[in-house]
């Protein structure tokens, strides 16, 4: 694990805010020069604390109604199977987040999708297509109650 100081943990905070700060704009919120802060700011990157940098998409302004959590179960939990599930399963587009998970299930998957339509072909055509999926259980978000980034606190 990577230590932090405050300053770290504020350029981080801002960022997360909006990543396109300038380095100007973020020296001017942490009452440092531009100069300390580039440096700060490309250790981070360096140390890999800051992986990139992206746009976050309103999904229903681009037309993606409908997101869900979709369980899976295996059929085989080699580590070879499970390799070649987890190579597969992020060539697929319709998902968004994908999990190792403990419990009854393996894998947590996400997927954002125009409609239910969408979600039955990509089940029928797409992750049915996959080799080694035992079971899955389908889980439709009704509503989006919070959705931010990584909770950074002071130490």
């Amino acid at each position: 694990m990577i230590k932090f100081d405050d300053t770290d943990h504020d350029i981080l905070k801002y960022l997360q805010e909006d990543a396109k700060l300038t380095t100007k704009e973020l020296a001017g919120r942490l009452n440092l020069s531009p100069t300390p802060v580039y440096e700060r700011v490309k250790r981070l990157e360096n140390e890999g604390v800051i992986k990139k940098y992206v746009a976050l998409v309103d999904r229903e302004k681009v037309g993606k109604q409908l997101m869900v959590l979709c369980n899976i179960r295996l059929k085989e939990h080699a580590q070879a199977a499970g390799a070649r599930f987890v190579q597969e399963i992020v060539k697929l587009t319709e998902v968004v987040e994908c999990l190792n998970i403990s419990g009854d299930y393996d894998f947590l998957i996400k997927v954002v999708v125009e409609d239910m339509r969408e979600y039955q072909n990509f089940i029928m055509h797409k992750l049915a297509s996959l080799e080694n999926i035992g079971s899955t259980q389908s889980i439709f978000v009704m509503g989006e109650i919070k959705n931010e980034n990584i909770y950074l606190p002071k130490l």
